[in-house]
Formats: C-alpha cells, structure tokens, sequence
C-alpha cells in the first residue's frame, strides 16, 4: 500500500521512527508494550521515581564535578522519555483523524506498521494494536 499525498507521507514516516522509538525503549527497558495492561499502567501511573542523590563517587569518595548520568537516573528518564513519546504518539494520531478522517488515518498507521516490520519489528512491539 502506498500513500499519495506528501503530508500524509511525511505523518506516516514521522509515526514510523516514533513507533521506533517507542518500541526501542520499551525493549530496553523490559516493558512488553503488546500487553495493554502495561500501556495503561505506564500512562496513568506516576512518573518515574526521579533519582535525586547521585550515589557514584570517585576512588577518594568525592563526587564528581560533573557526573555522568547513573544507571538509576538514565532508566527514570528513559521511562519518562518513553511515557511522553507515547502521549505524543495519541496526540499525532487524534489530529490525523480529525484531520484526515479514519480510513486514511489507518492507512497510514498500517503503512507504518508495515515499514517497521520490514525493518525487524514485532509488530505491536511499539504498544498500538491496530486489530484488537
């Protein structure tokens, strides 16, 4: 399946590294995204513990003037990153289809799709069912 119109193009390749992303993230972080249990916890629950004190030291136990981002704080963030991309992706689907009505809209949401297969994906990997 193609899509004709250049705007419709740029929004399916734009959901295409999104959905990337998402899945990406989800992969790194443990999350079965298929699950929409895990998608509803992960929108409605709260945000990341932020991770505060930096708990890294060097060999003399001095913290370092500029530390590097601690496995603790990179997931917080990560899970964040993760929940806002999610958010965006609705937002960005909730457009399209004021804008362009639901038969192009899943058009190019299954193009997408597609496209991420091709490239190694599960499909659903990124959290969004289009056939529940």
């Amino acid at each position: 399946m193609q899509i004709d119109d250049e705007v419709s193009q740029r929004l399916c390749a734009s959901l295409e590294t999104l959905n990337a992303r998402i899945a990406r993230l989800a992969i790194g972080l443990g999350m079965n995204l298929e699950d929409q249990g895990v998608v509803t916890r992960l929108l409605d629950g709260p945000p990341a513990p932020r991770v505060v004190t930096e708990r890294r030291a060097n060999r003399e136990g001095a913290r370092p003037a500029h530390p590097a981002m601690s496995g603790e704080r990179r997931v917080s963030h990560l899970h964040e990153e993760l929940r806002g991309l999610l958010v965006l992706r609705y937002r960005m689907e909730t457009t399209s289809l004021n804008d362009n009505g639901l038969t192009l809209t899943r058009q190019i949401l299954d193009q997408a799709e597609e496209h991420l297969v091709q490239k190694g994906f599960k499909p659903i990997a990124h959290g969004l069912d289009l056939d529940p």
